[in-house]
């Protein structure tokens, strides 16, 4: 078939594979016209579109959709980005193959788009800007591992060991290392002395990022807990606060609310989804976990999780920090959008001045 003979009724499925992707063309009555294979390159695939009419095409979120979105639409092409959480029917398919996915995509976008779940990807500078705290996240896990490693080895050697902070262990360790393990441990420690630096450099580019490019999120660290970093990732992660229309489904969002899975009469309590950015979801539960702890200033959603956490034992204290971490996505959604000035006991000191009342909720 001919690109001429494409019409805007035309649908296309995109199986992006890192080296070559998989297309198959669905005419308006749902008959392939066409299945073909094209490198996954910009210059193969501007060859392949370019001279295309406007066409509807579906393609998986994955590694290089990014740019492959980015190009098709450039040149002029409705392009639905599919989440591929959503569409077992491909990934859990006895036949797959890339050949069927293309098909199934093409199908799927064609009867509604709304099966495909489209996402919207970030713009350029917001995903590089990401990379930088994703790349900072990485160094310090290295670190971590280093310093773990080191740990084990000298204790196994019958060396004593003590906690440092983890930017300061390779200075501490230094002299702590038997001669019998030099060859092994010095290596380590001249790489964790230049990871220090890296992290360093990117602590400095990061403090940078939120006072000159993303200033929105000093209105965000005006909460307990919530540093730089943090506020950062939210605000990179959602990128636009009106994409998401009510503030208390940014837990959604971002894999904070349990699964469910009802029928009839039963209604299992689950985990949560864990979808959407790990990191980010990460960084809430850490904030919730400090926030809930010894260290924690007073306020409405700190008093709020204590008393969850007090309700049964271990259990409890993890649903608890889970809570708080939900509850603290919502406020800073909240925040994001109003640019409010943030009163910790708000609702605190709201009950106090009207004596009699009920406890008034932080957002849900």
């Amino acid at each position: 078939m001919t690109q001429s003979t494409m019409t805007d009724k035309t649908t296309i499925g995109i199986d992006l594979g890192d080296k070559k992707s998989h297309i198959c063309v669905l005419s308006g009555d749902g008959e392939v016209l066409e299945r073909a294979e094209v490198p996954t390159t910009m210059a193969a695939m501007r060859r392949r579109f370019e001279r295309c009419e406007s066409l509807r095409i579906a393609l998986e979120a994955g590694g290089q959709s990014c740019w492959v979105a980015e190009l098709l639409k450039d040149l002029g092409h409705d392009v639905i980005v599919a989440n591929p959480r959503k569409l077992r029917m491909i990934y859990q398919n006895d036949s797959k193959c890339d050949a069927v996915d293309a098909e199934q995509l093409a199908r799927v976008a064609r009867l509604d788009l709304k099966l495909l779940h489209p996402i919207q990807h970030r713009e350029r500078s917001a995903r590089a800007d990401l990379n930088k705290a994703r790349s900072r996240d990485l160094l310090v896990s290295m670190r971590t591992s280093m310093v773990n490693h080191i740990h084990g080895v000298l204790k196994s050697f019958g060396a004593r060991t003590a906690k440092k902070s983890a930017a300061l262990f390779h200075t501490w360790v230094e002299d702590k290392i038997p001669s019998e393990l030099d060859g092994a441990l010095r290596p380590l420690l001249v790489t964790l002395c230049t990871v220090n630096e890296q992290i360093k450099v990117l602590d400095k580019e990061i403090l940078r990022l939120t006072k000159e490019v993303y200033p929105e999120t000093q209105v965000l660290q005006q909460v307990d807990r919530v540093g730089p970093h943090t506020a950062l990732r939210f605000i990179l992660t959602i990128e636009d606060p009106s994409r998401i229309e009510r503030s208390r489904d940014v837990g959604g969002y971002l894999g904070l609310v349990p699964k469910r899975k009802q029928s009839g009469k039963g209604d299992p309590e689950m985990r949560i989804t864990k979808a959407g950015d790990n990191e980010v979801r990460r960084h809430l539960v850490q904030c919730a976990q400090q926030m809930l702890g010894p260290f924690g200033k007073d306020s409405d959603l700190r008093r709020w999780g204590l008393e969850l956490a007090a309700r049964g034992r271990k259990t409890a204290k993890k649903k608890a920090v889970i809570a708080v971490a939900r509850k603290l996505a919502v406020l800073l959604h909240t925040l994001w959008r109003t640019s409010e000035v943030y009163e910790p006991l708000r609702n605190a000191n709201r009950t106090s001045k009207k004596p009699g009342t009920a406890a008034a909720t932080v957002p849900a």
